[in-house]
């Protein structure tokens, strides 16, 4: 019997689409558009017209507790 989990090099390169994504997060497939372009969570790898998301990135991203990627602007005072 062989073990049906991919190795860990698989799965550090591993691309997933919008439904994996929104099925890991617990949410819809709009919701994780809205959030990737609001910043809110890691870009996207376009290929072609194909969206795809690094699992890894997801992955670090959910163990940092999914904080806001959006580069802050800080207002300078004068």
């Amino acid at each position: 019997m062989t073990d049906a989990r991919p190795s860990s090099e698989n799965e550090t390169t591993k691309l997933i689409d919008v439904q994996a994504v929104a099925d890991l997060l617990g949410c819809s497939t709009r919701h994780v558009y809205r959030l990737s372009d609001a910043g809110r969570m890691p870009a996207p790898v376009r290929i072609g017209a194909l969206v795809r998301w690094s699992r890894a990135s997801l992955d670090e991203w959910i163990a940092c507790g999914c904080p806001s990627l959006r580069a802050t602007r800080k207002t300078v005072t004068r």
